[in-house]
């Protein structure tokens, strides 16, 4: 199905690029058909560049280390893998569209019959540097630790890629020479190893003869350079051995759990309070705290509403983040069973470890967002609604984990890896949770609510008081039957958990 989606995704984009670049060959001049020609290459081998960073750690059909064990030698090896770059559906999209920007030389007849070579090369070059990104990063993702950093980092990207847009947009709206400033770069990057492949049609179409063989020799030139240190790299890998990184812990350290209480409350905090601070499943989670507001401050402005209610947001965020906390545990669940540990102590040291990270998060978002728009009187009404959201969260967490596992990707798994066993029931299950938290919330969201309409202190502070107040009642509710419906169903989600495909 994926396959499918993703053929019919590509054609609809092809039929559109197809669609633009016959009419930019028709109706554009020269100057700007070059301009095009190069900044579109460049963009697209930027993103084959960009791209195995982006699907770091996802399965992949054929690759280095899966082709390791047969007896092929180097030079077969690469070919086969710039083979599979090519037959996949990226590949066949780039391979399509590169032939079809051969409509942009339609009216210079000579250029076109240049451009076909040129879209060879720079088709290849495409591959070829994806296939080198992914060889090096290999071993850099294949450790945990570093491929838990990419996938935080690019998550991160991906999520600011639409404020970043929306401002460039903006630049592009207020720009009156826009034409001129594209013609520029394309100039720049049609001498660079990033356009030249992309630039030799338009000089030849200007019989500017000498820069056309000299961005030919640079063009295959680069893809030369490319094929060799891929290969040195590709002999790199395989010749040396992984490293096994080891730590040397004083005697007697046992942080976070020397720190907490003793009992099965405090070494539950201190276990939940380590996975917060340092997996990266939740880490990922923790990256919305400072995203919400940066994605409002672009799209709105400061002085919008949408960024002054992003503290809710994301303690709405924070608040369902452990609706199935259990699954992160996955078979490791066994080790809390045979502890002996009480439901209600369970439940109370998870909802402390999330609560020492997400209360701190929430109030200082709060705040931060209040000094930058200089609302400091709206304050008392955004921390009752994001407080008070939050502490809900909490208690009804606590019931559903004690029902709920769900398939969830394993420690050290890419961000971007499809997670076996997900279903469509399984994924509304967190809207479930999210209108739960929103419905026990409600008080506090609707004094915030008109305080923010009618601009009323006192309301402001009364759903400050009401959504700590009732956020404590339903944690304490939560844990009480969390705590009851962990005792009798550890043993069948455990089960449950044995039996997500792997």
């Amino acid at each position: 199905m994926g396959f499918i989606v993703g053929m019919l995704g590509a054609l609809w984009v092809i039929g559109l690029v197809v669609a633009g670049l016959v009419a930019v060959g028709i109706l554009q001049d020269l100057d700007a058909i070059r301009a095009i020609a190069v900044v579109a290459g460049s963009a697209l081998l930027l993103g084959w560049t960009l791209g195995p960073l982006i699907v770091s750690g996802s399965d992949g059909m054929v690759d280095a280390d899966r082709l390791a064990p047969f007896p092929f030698s180097r030079r077969q090896l690469m070919i086969a893998l710039a083979g599979t770059g090519l037959t996949g559906i990226p590949g066949i999209a780039t391979a399509v569209t590169a032939l079809a920007s051969i409509a942009l030389w339609v009216r210079w007849p000579l250029a076109a019959v240049f451009a076909v070579p040129m879209v060879v090369v720079a088709v290849l070059t495409c591959v070829v540097v994806s296939r080198l990104v992914t060889t090096v990063t290999t071993r850099f993702s294949g450790r945990r630790r570093g491929q838990e950093v990419l996938g935080t980092i690019l998550i991160g990207l991906l999520i600011m890629t639409g404020p970043i847009l929306t401002g460039v947009l903006g630049l592009v709206d207020a720009a009156d020479d826009l034409p001129a400033r594209l013609e520029a770069a394309g100039t720049i990057l049609g001498w660079t190893p990033i356009g030249a492949a992309w630039a030799v049609p338009g000089d030849v179409a200007a019989q500017a003869w000498l820069p056309a063989l000299c961005k030919t020799v640079i063009a295959v030139a680069t893809l030369a350079a490319l094929w060799f240190v891929w290969a040195r790299a590709l002999h790199s890998s395989a010749g040396t051995r992984p490293r096994t990184a080891s730590r040397t812990v004083k005697s007697g350290a046992l942080g976070l759990f020397g720190a907490m209480p003793t009992g099965g409350v405090g070494a539950t905090w201190a276990r939940s309070l380590n996975g917060w601070l340092r997996d990266p499943r939740y880490l990922r989670q923790l990256i919305f705290i400072p995203l919400f507001p940066a994605l409002f401050a672009f799209t709105t402005g400061v002085d919008g509403f949408m960024f002054g209610a992003s503290p809710v947001l994301v303690a709405l965020i924070l608040a369902i983040a452990g609706y199935a906390d259990i699954s992160y545990d996955g078979t490791a669940f066994a080790s809390v069973l045979s502890s002996g540990i009480t439901g209600r102590a369970d439940r109370w040291g998870r909802t402390l470890g999330a609560g020492s990270v997400g209360v701190p998060a929430v109030v200082a978002v709060a705040i931060v967002v209040a000094a930058i728009s200089d609302a400091w009187d709206r304050l008392p009404a955004v921390l009752g609604a994001s407080l008070g959201l939050l502490l809900v969260g909490y208690g009804a967490s606590a019931v559903s984990s004690a029902l709920l596992v769900v398939p969830v990707p394993r420690a050290g798994d890419s961000p971007f890896k499809t997670v076996p066993g997900q279903t469509f029931a399984s994924g509304m299950l967190v809207f479930v949770v999210m209108a739960a938290c929103v419905v026990l919330a409600a008080p506090a969201l609707v004094l915030a609510t008109i305080s923010l309409v009618t601009a009323s202190a006192p309301l402001g502070a009364a759903s400050l008081v009401v959504g700590i107040v009732v956020g404590s009642g339903v944690i304490v509710a939560g844990v009480i039957v969390g705590g009851r419906t962990l005792d009798r169903s550890g043993p069948g989600l455990l089960l449950r958990i044995k039996a997500f495909p792997i």
